[in-house]
């Protein structure tokens, strides 16, 4: 399972590339059913879309869930670069995914493991399955070279 962890990271990193490029947070995210087949991806698009809720992790949902007619998606994975915010870990317990897989932590607003448990302290209806790590030298240089970007640029104004 991990070559194939490894291989949907590299594709949610490609996503988040592409969010960066558009100077949005990059985070990608793609959910993947039981068979492997890709059924949705996304990048970060809460800047130039002017929405609050446009995590990777939403958009992915949402996009996924259009796809499938339900709004109910089991024996999914998501992948996704960071580990998710409290909203986006809530939307997939709601959504009823069922493995989570991201690659660097974030000790600020984590909620799966960093900051929060959301989806594994059993206090919900619906228990995530989480892998963490996977690529995550990879996925947190991606974040670290945006934002130090964005320092240089506020530094040079």
């Amino acid at each position: 399972m991990i070559i194939d962890d490894e291989r949907f990271m590299r594709q949610a990193l490609r996503l988040a590339g592409e969010s960066a490029v558009l100077d949005e947070v990059p985070v990608g995210a793609l959910l993947v059913d039981s068979g492997g087949n890709i059924l949705a991806g996304a990048g970060n698009l809460t800047v130039a879309a002017h929405d609050p809720t446009g995590h990777a992790e939403i958009r992915v949902l949402r996009q996924a869930a259009v796809r499938l007619s339900n709004y109910r998606l089991p024996g999914t994975t998501m992948y996704v670069t960071l580990e998710p915010c409290a909203m986006c870990a809530a939307a997939m317990i709601h959504a009823r995914v069922d493995r989570l897989v991201f690659g660097a932590a974030d000790p600020k607003t984590g909620a799966i493991v960093s900051r929060y448990r959301i989806g594994s302290d059993g206090r919900l209806n619906h228990v995530l399955q989480v892998t963490g790590g996977i690529l995550a030298e990879e996925c947190g240089r991606i974040l670290r070279d945006f934002f130090l970007k964005r320092r240089r640029n506020i530094l040079d104004l």
